[in-house]
C-alpha cells in the first residue's frame, strides 16, 4: 500500500470514529450552540468546561467540511496554550480536523513538548493528518504503561487495589504530607497494573507509586497512527498487543496485526 493510500485508510477510519479516544464529550457537550454562544464560549475563561464545548463543536463542523468555522481558528491556535489540561486535549484534537488551518501545524508541533500524556498523543496523532509524523515517539508512549508519581514526599495513607478501571484523573492514593493530604491521580484512562506503595509505607517526591496500563481506546488509536509513521524500532511496543489475551479486544488485536505489516512492507 503506497503513503498515499495509508494517508487515506487513515483519515477515513479517523473521520468515521471521529477520534473519540480520550474524550467523554458525548453526555457533556451534545447541545449544539448558535455561532455567537460559540464565539462566547471561546472566550469564556471562567468556565474551561466551556470553552470545551465550543471546541467540540468546531471540531464536529470541521469534520462535515463546514468552513464557517475559520473565522474562529485564531482562538483554536491561541487556546493551545490554556492553562486547563482537557482544554488543550481537545483543541489538539479540532486542529487535526483541518490541515489546512493557518498556525495549526506549528501550534501542533509545540503541544508535542506539553506536560501532559493525552495532550502529547492527540498533537501527535493530529500530525499524522498533516503528513508529518513528528510525533511518533510521543504515539509510542501511548502504548505503554504510565508511571504514577508523588508530586511530594510524606506517608500513603491509602491506596486503589490492582486491576481497577481507572479513568483519567481517577484517584490511585493519597499522601499524607506536612499535615495535608496529597491526591495522586492517573494521567490516563485504562487498568492499574500495579501498587508500588502500600498503605503505611513513606515515599520520596518524584517515586513512582503505581503503574496504570493504557485503556482500550487510547491503544487502537495509537495504533492507528503507527499505521500510518511507524518505524522497525516501534514494534516492541506493538507486539504485545496482538497476544490472545482476554484484556486485549479483537479489534484491538487486529489493528496491531496490521500496523505490525504496515511497519515491516515499509522497511523492505
Amino acid at each position: 500500500m503506497s503513503t498515499r493510500n495509508r494517508l487515506l485508510f487513515f483519515a477515513t477510519g479517523w473521520l468515521i470514529v471521529l477520534m473519540p479516544f480520550l474524550f467523554w464529550w458525548n453526555s457533556w457537550f451534545g447541545r449544539q450552540l448558535s455561532d455567537k454562544q460559540v464565539a462566547e464560549y471561546l472566550q469564556d475563561e471562567k468556565h474551561p468546561r466551556h470553552i470545551q464545548h465550543a471546541l467540540v463543536q468546531m471540531g464536529e463542523r470541521m469534520s462535515r467540511g463546514d468552513m464557517s468555522v475559520k473565522r474562529w481558528y485564531p482562538e483554536a491556535v491561541r487556546l493551545a496554550g490554556h492553562p486547563v489540561e482537557e482544554v488543550r486535549n481537545t483543541d489538539a484534537w479540532v486542529m487535526g480536523q483541518d490541515t489546512s488551518g493557518a498556525g495549526f501545524h506549528e501550534a501542533l508541533l509545540k503541544m508535542l513538548g506539553d506536560s501532559s500524556l493525552t495532550v502529547r498523543g492527540n498533537a501527535a496523532l493530529s500530525l499524522v493528518r498533516f503528513g508529518d509524523a513528528s510525533g511518533r515517539p510521543q504515539i509510542v508512549e501511548l502504548l505503554q504503561p504510565a508511571e504514577i508519581i508523588a508530586s511530594q514526599a510524606g506517608k500513603v495513607i491509602d491506596t486503589s487495589v490492582a486491576g481497577t478501571a481507572i479513568h483519567q484523573g481517577g484517584l490511585v492514593a493519597k499522601v499524607q504530607s506536612n499535615g495535608q493530604t496529597v491526591e495522586v491521580r492517573s494521567p490516563i484512562s485504562g487498568r492499574l497494573r500495579e501498587m508500588r506503595a502500600q498503605v503505611g509505607q513513606s515515599v520520596a517526591a518524584g517515586e513512582e507509586v503505581a503503574t496504570v496500563d493504557p485503556g482500550t481506546e487510547q491503544v487502537w488509536e495509537a495504533l492507528r497512527g503507527l499505521y500510518v509513521v511507524g518505524q522497525a524500532e516501534d514494534l516492541a511496543a506493538v507486539l504485545p498487543y496482538e497476544r490472545e489475551l482476554p484484556d486485549i479486544p479483537d479489534h484491538v488485536r487486529q489493528q496491531a496485526v496490521e500496523t505490525e505489516k504496515a511497519i515491516r512492507n515499509r522497511e523492505k
